[in-house]
């Protein structure tokens, strides 16, 4: 069994469900099997679920691993999101209306901006992301992103995803766009993101959602609490023409066919120099290291290569946390997620959760959001969506703006 516990304001409410291996009973797992013994539950042809404890530095904690067979025809990954890029919903919400069997949450996001006072936090993804092939945002800044620190080598352009040749891995995704109008070309810097390099131009479109863009302008390329910037610019494009100008960024929904252009400091500048009424093509793609194209994708950052821990992950910071583990040359996928109940609480080191990755047969691993933010979720024999396996940290599930689903057909 397991117990979540929802509070709303004094009152709280106790759900119980039952699972294979033990009670919850007041945070503490009751006649859990131990990780050898623990046995694998069938959710779906081609994907198991197994929970089990697992001893730590900070303590025993307990885990709880989706695996999926990706040579099965009838199983595949994909984007679990709330329909925006700039909003966020609960990971059981978003399998539930996606008809996911499972999933887990995905990226690190824009939580909050306690550092510019009447800037509205978007909730908007660090990383790339793409969803059904399509292209629906580009990496903020390094120094822009949230999160615990970056191991070496890593960037926001880190994703794991499904190329269409059906296989898992991990790769990083770079945006190439441009702004064209008669004499003039201009490169894009961003694409539906909260943060914009310096000097750079971002295109926002309907994917965005109506969320203000101000909080794009704040910041700089390596200090995400500095000041928003005073030399800003927006111009809408509306079927290839410019219909509207702004010396602020705007917000409300975007229309499909239009492209609202942000530009900070230079961009800005840049952007001055198209007039209402002027020919306009924004143009932008994303671009893997490997030239691979892409199913889905989603930002994190890698801890696991070649079945070696990368150098330099954190040995000391135990948290709640949810990865991915890549096994069989990405034929087979691992979803992994700490339980947040107060018992297990204090978690693993990103380096511990490199080795347990390994441990269940992984060469290849990748860090997504944790704490409060872990979520994962499976979907009970004949019931018609999701339940939450893991105890969230926050005692209820936290919105995110995306995460991995699992969908059979």
């Amino acid at each position: 069994m397991t117990r979540h516990q929802q509070r709303s304001g004094a009152r709280t409410r106790t759900l119980t469900v039952t699972t294979a291996l033990g009670v919850l009973a007041g945070g503490m797992l009751v006649g859990a099997a131990p990780a050898g013994a623990a046995t694998w539950t069938t959710i779906a042809a081609g994907v198991a679920y197994r929970q089990y404890n697992l001893p730590a530095a900070a303590g025993t904690t307990h885990v709880h691993v989706l695996s999926v067979d990706l040579t099965n025809t009838h199983v595949r990954l994909g984007l679990l999101h709330p329909g925006k890029v700039a909003a966020r919903a609960p990971v059981s919400r978003m399998a539930t209306a996606q008809k996911a069997v499972a999933g887990v949450n995905g990226d690190f996001f824009n939580i909050s901006e306690v550092q510019h006072p009447g800037v509205t936090a978007t909730g908007a993804a660090v990383g790339p992301a793409i969803g059904d092939g399509k292209a629906l945002k580009g990496a903020v800044p390094d120094g822009q992103r949230f999160g615990p620190e970056l191991p070496p080598g890593a960037t926001t352009k880190d994703v794991v995803g499904v190329s269409t040749d059906g296989r898992a891995r991990l790769d990083s995704l770079t945006l190439e766009g441009s702004v064209s109008a008669p004499g003039r070309l201009f490169p894009l810097g961003g694409l539906n993101q909260y943060a914009l390099a310096e000097d750079s131009i971002g295109a926002y479109t309907s994917d965005w959602g109506s969320v203000s863009r101000l909080r794009a302008t704040c910041g700089t390329d390596t200090e995400r609490a500095a000041p928003c910037s005073t030399n800003t610019y927006e111009v809408t494009v509306r079927k290839g023409v410019v219909v509207s100008a702004s010396a602020t960024p705007g917000s409300g929904a975007i229309a499909p066919g239009t492209t609202v252009l942000v530009g900070r400091e230079a961009g800005a500048q840049r952007l001055r120099g198209l007039v209402k009424g002027q020919r306009a093509t924004v143009r932008h793609t994303l671009t893997a290291a490997s030239r691979r194209a892409y199913r889905f994708a989603l930002g994190g950052y890698p801890v696991l290569s070649g079945g070696k821990a990368l150098t330099g992950l954190d040995t000391r910071t135990s948290a709640v946390r949810t990865a991915v583990g890549l096994a069989n040359g990405g034929q087979r996928v691992l979803l992994f997620a700490v339980d947040g109940a107060a018992a297990y609480r204090k978690g693993l080191t990103i380096a511990e959760v490199a080795q347990a990755l390994k441990s269940l047969g992984a060469t290849e691993g990748f860090s997504l959001d944790g704490g409060g933010s872990s979520t994962l979720v499976a979907r009970a024999s004949g019931a018609s969506g999701v339940t939450v396996r893991n105890h969230p940290s926050d005692g209820t599930e936290r919105p995110v703006p995306n995460g991995i689903g699992v969908f059979t057909q």
